[in-house]
């Protein structure tokens, strides 16, 4: 078994993937004719996007969208980088919103928090101390 996707359900597929694309620059591998459903080079894991509507064709009774409000869901997107700082305002210049700054924690990691502008929650970490 191999971890493979992770699928955010969003109104603007090319939109979620123009963010990651402007702000961390990973590579688009994949955004379907219909633009309902798109994919991002990220390394081992695949960071993707579908539509609401394609979400709803394959599970009729519902979601609770990532952008379904103030708050944001429970479950976050981590990326690990060197300079979380850097990510982070890269990030925010390309229109994502600052819930934590980056900041040293007790265990050595720097960690930042953002909300997408597609309403994911987005944690910039540094790699973990050996």
């Amino acid at each position: 078994m191999k971890f493979a996707y992770t699928i955010v359900y969003v109104a603007d597929v090319a939109g979620s993937l123009a963010f990651f694309e402007e702000a961390f620059g990973f590579a688009r591998r994949l955004l379907t004719p219909e633009g309902d459903y798109g994919e991002l080079d990220t390394g081992d894991t695949t960071l993707s996007f579908a539509s609401k509507s394609l979400a709803l064709s394959n599970h009729p009774a519902g979601f609770r969208f990532a952008d379904d409000g103030a708050l944001p869901l429970g479950v976050e997107i981590a990326l690990a980088t060197e300079d979380v700082a850097a990510a982070h305002q890269a990030a925010l210049a390309a229109g994502a919103h600052e819930l934590a700054a980056p900041q040293l924690k007790p265990w050595g990691q720097t960690v930042s928090f953002l909300r997408c502008p597609d309403g994911m929650l987005l944690e910039l970490c540094s790699p973990l101390p050996h």
